[in-house]
């Protein structure tokens, strides 16, 4: 059920409650938790989650940090720049994405495959994805001023209607909208796959909350993990059910919101199982991260909860 600010509350009879903070706006990027939410599967783990919805304002290490949140998504760039910024202890117990979504995408016409094809290209880059992307451009020898970046923000317009040469956005959503709109094939390279592995949707706790919530993070983990499984069994069935419910007034569309659910799920598959992240991609991410000008460390990485799944 709703509650007044926007958030959903699964009602709970002397549970324990989390806080939960999401990324972004509902979309099918969190139907897992939707799922876990709505069937009960936390519920039967003894939780009540208040799923918070995030949004371009909302800065999800903040909400950690305020106490609003006990979970939270959060991007590794941001982590580190809170740990070594701030002081913050935060600790990162698994992640969503195995590989980051994240790419430059652009109409097949304009025949960018790759970083070298960018120079004397525009390109539209939400400020959050700027320095990854101007490191990305530097790993792969094309002059930064060879490149013009221009401020952008979820939108498959400037694109279709030749604004821009190419967009950075994932690459779950936005290629299927801009074909809707055009009528004319999309391509994208990763970001992840130039250079530039760094982790997005990283399950992200304080070192508090570790401490005194260990046993309900396993359940939180466990629960979250069957969202996703009954998700993916069958990823047509659940953007149906939420149209008018979760992801009432997000600006998508059914058929882009199926399109991004089905795409995701390659994304997050690890034989090991979700949320585990393997430590040569830690080191990898680490590498890329200094790029950014960011130094990291494995110390922010806890991924013994995921054994007690």
């Amino acid at each position: 059920m709703a509650d007044m600010a926007g958030g959903f509350v699964q009602p709970a009879f002397a549970m324990d409650k989390l806080n939960f903070q999401s990324i972004w706006l509902n979309d099918p990027e969190f139907i897992g938790y939707m799922i876990a939410i709505e069937n009960s599967y936390y519920a039967a783990e003894g939780l009540s989650l208040n799923y918070m919805p995030g949004g371009p304002d909302v800065i999800p290490e903040g909400a950690l940090l305020t106490g609003k949140a006990d979970i939270s998504l959060t991007h590794l760039t941001g982590i580190v720049k809170a740990v070594s910024e701030k002081g913050a202890a935060l600790k990162v117990i698994g992640t969503q994405y195995q590989k980051s979504p994240v790419g430059v995408i652009s109409l097949e016409q304009s025949n960018i495959r790759q970083p070298k094809d960018l120079a004397g290209k525009t390109v539209a880059c939400p400020p959050l994805s700027i320095a990854t992307f101007q490191a990305m451009l530097k790993l792969n020898a094309v002059p930064r001023d060879k490149v013009r970046v221009v401020p952008y923000t979820f939108s498959p317009v400037p694109l279709v209607k030749g604004e821009v040469d190419a967009v950075v956005d994932f690459v779950l959503e936005l290629p299927f909208l801009a074909e809707q709109k055009s009528g004319k094939k999309t391509s994208y390279f990763l970001l992840w796959d130039a250079g530039m592995p760094l982790f997005i949707d990283l399950v992200t706790v304080t070192s508090d909350t570790l401490k005194a919530k260990r046993n309900q993070l396993v359940k939180f983990l466990r629960a979250s993990r069957k969202g996703w499984a009954e998700n993916n069994a069958n990823p047509a069935k659940y953007p149906a059910k939420y149209a008018n419910g979760w992801f009432r007034g997000n600006g998508s569309s059914l058929e882009a919101e199926m399109y991004h659910n089905k795409a995701q799920i390659p994304f997050m598959a690890n034989p090991k199982g979700l949320f585990t992240i393997d430590a040569a991609q830690i080191d990898a991410s680490l590498a890329a991260l200094e790029h950014v000008g960011l130094k990291g460390s494995k110390d922010t990485f806890d991924l013994t909860l995921l054994t007690e799944v």
